[in-house]
């Protein structure tokens, strides 16, 4: 719930579950290593993947 004051919508940070079947695929590790050598934090990384999926399935429809 945003605080008093607080004008950012209600979902402008979103927490990611990785479950323990997908664990063992390394996938924070992966992501740490992908950002550091495109110069990219993770989370930039994890929103571009995000807005790429939404394009994709967007223009399923």
């Amino acid at each position: 719930m945003p605080r008093a004051g607080d004008m950012r919508k209600p979902l402008d940070k979103i927490s990611i579950y990785i479950p323990q079947k997908k664990a063992d695929q390394n996938v924070l590790e992966r992501l740490r290593r992908q950002g550091e050598n495109k110069d990219r934090s993770i989370n930039y990384l994890v929103v571009e993947a995000i807005l790429q999926y939404l394009e994709r399935e967007e223009k399923k429809r």
